[in-house]
């Protein structure tokens, strides 16, 4: 008993030190956001009274409305961009594949508030698109009015999440079954429709839940658009405006979260109950064959014209980012370097705090994520799973309401040697990008974990390792290529998350890149350093993105020789 004791010691302290983190830092405010919304602001008392205000106002039932469709259409959008793409690129021997499957990732690394207002001077009513078919073909298409440019804007930038799903979906698909219906005389519609998207199914909605989740959510794309009559704008505006007393935007909140839930669950039940396995493990994709002339033409155009308006918001903000002005006219007036110069020499602060809290943030997430697999997959603690649900369970929190819950929870504790708020301290944006980026560096951490054999584990030990030797000189060396991805892909989205950190920077010494890139497009005057902004965060994602693909690349070269020696190293 006092050996199993002793035993389990060190992995419980540290599962009850990261459950005590969490419920500080994401049960805690989370359940106070919920538990104002439903108190009488005069009384205290709890009531439904502020759900029944929100239904009976107009703008926030219009704005209810709005969110859902908006998070809707963008995912029948982003999947017409998506599935082209997945299915020319798995289906067909097609040149280019892996560079076409890359192009349509990229809109990725650029958050979709960064290009918003670089797409209003492409598609914009003044825009290049209708200023030339204006006044060659005499119509204009309201590609960016109202709604319809949050629909664009946002199913451009998220489109790649069923991209990516959907091609290693159907790639896992077992070619016998297409063989099969082939022989049976079903035609190349018919095998789409009934078999081959159907067994896709499961990464189309994984693909499709995540856009809508994002889209719903998203904050800083309909504000920069000047569109305030959608949900998380109401919560942002309301607790700025009036106050974090106003019980609207802990209302406001509560439903982002309900949605966001509602969103997973249903992802969930579109898929129980039906069977989607292949006969085969891997299942060999689906068969390729060749195109034909006019075929391979068609598909060709259909490729290049996605991936321009995909690829559009980059190009439109790298010639803002150069332009001089641009206003009325298809292309800028004239080209510079100034706004480069400028935000370097007064605005250089935006970047160094960004590298400092995307940096700490990451650290945080890949220590936390590796300890939280070690403990849920390695150890038989009681509860264990719990701490994998409540660290995944930032996902379906939208950043606006975990702004909201740190500001009406911790404004009231002060931080005593700096002798302010933790609520207004840049640590508290720091905290607030890690428990919102832990779920992706803890699924990387997860599946690194899993392909390190126990094994070699056990081999330690009985080599007189100590439990904390080997996780140390073993287990952590050996998962170096998935903590690498985790740390890369929590500090790439860290370094451009905008809905969190917009309601806690406090001062503007304290603010980072995302903050700066929102206040410069804010007026015609700032757009072109606001676009350099943008342009040097999009390198900062990309030259991180790129080293760390360098360095896991590396790390799986060297892997097999590692494990054979990695128990001897002890």
């Amino acid at each position: 008993m006092i050996t199993v004791s002793r035993s389990h010691w060190g992995p419980g302290a540290v599962a009850l030190f990261l459950a005590l983190f969490l419920t500080v830092f994401l049960v805690i405010p989370v359940a106070k956001v919920i538990y104002v919304a439903f108190q009488d602001p005069n009384t205290g008392a709890l009531t439904l009274i502020n759900f029944i205000d929100f239904f009976n106002t107009s703008l926030f039932r219009e704005s209810f409305v709005n969110s859902f469709y908006v998070a809707a259409l963008s995912v029948v959008v982003a999947s017409a961009f998506a599935l082209p793409l997945a299915y020319f690129t798995t289906r067909f021997n097609f040149s280019g594949a892996i560079l076409i499957q890359t192009l349509g990732v990229i809109p990725l690394i650029m958050p979709p508030f960064v290009g918003a207002v670089a797409m209003v001077l492409l598609f914009g009513q003044n825009g290049t698109i209708n200023l030339l078919l204006d006044e060659y073909l005499g119509f204009t298409i309201p590609f960016m009015e109202g709604l319809n440019g949050v629909i664009f804007v946002e199913s451009v930038h998220y489109f790649p999440f069923i991209l990516i799903n959907l091609s290693a979906a159907l790639n896992n698909i077992d070619r016998s079954m297409e063989e099969a219906a082939q022989n049976l005389g079903a035609s190349r519609g018919r095998l789409f429709r009934r078999i081959v998207f159907p067994l896709a199914m499961p990464g189309y909605v994984a693909g499709a839940s995540l856009v809508f989740l994002k889209v719903f959510d998203d904050l800083g794309t309909p504000l920069l658009l000047n569109i305030n009559n959608m949900l998380a704008p109401q919560a942002y505006l309301r607790i700025t405006s009036i106050g974090i007393g106003d019980p609207m935007g802990y209302v406001i909140s509560v439903i982002l979260v309900t949605f966001s839930l509602l969103a997973l669950w249903t992802s969930f039940l579109a898929l129980r109950g039906k069977e989607y396995a292949t006969v085969q493990k891997g299942g060999g994709g689906l068969m390729k064959r060749d195109l034909a002339g006019w075929e391979k033409a068609g598909c060709y155009a259909v490729v290049i014209l996605i991936l321009l308006l995909v690829l559009s918001p980059h190009i439109a903000l790298t010639l803002l980012s150069f332009g001089t002005v641009w206003s009325f006219s298809p292309l800028p007036d004239a080209y510079t370097v100034q706004h480069y110069v400028d935000v370097v020499s007064t605005s250089s602060i935006y970047i160094t705090n960004t590298l400092l809290y995307a940096g700490l943030a990451a650290g945080i997430d890949v220590v936390f994520g590796t300890a939280i697999a070690y403990v849920v997959w390695r150890t038989g603690l009681p509860g264990r799973k719990m701490l994998d649900y409540l660290a995944m369970g930032a996902v379906a929190i939208p950043g606006v309401v975990l702004g909201i819950g740190y500001l009406r929870t911790f404004y009231q504790f002060d931080v005593p040697f700096i002798d302010k708020p933790l609520a207004s301290w840049w640590v508290i944006i720091v905290i607030a990008l890690a428990i919102r980026r832990l779920p992706y560096a803890l699924r990387a951490c997860v599946a690194a974990l899993q392909q390190v054999s126990v094994m070699l584990e056990e081999a330690a030990e009985n080599l007189g390792a100590t439990k904390s030797r080997t996780v140390r000189r073993v287990v952590v060396p050996l998962m170096t290529g998935g903590i690498v991805a985790g740390f890369v892909t929590s500090f790439a989205t860290a370094s451009v998350e905008l809905s969190a950190t917009i309601m806690l920077v406090s001062q503007e010494s304290d603010a980072p890149l995302a903050y700066g890139i929102y206040e410069f497009m804010q007026s015609a005057a700032g757009r072109g350093p606001g676009a350099a902004l943008g342009i040097i965060a999009v390198l900062i994602i990309g030259i991180a993105t790129y080293l760390s693909h360098r360095i896991v690349n590396n790390k799986e070269t060297e892997r097999a020789p590692r494990q054979q020696s990695a128990a001897q190293g002890v």
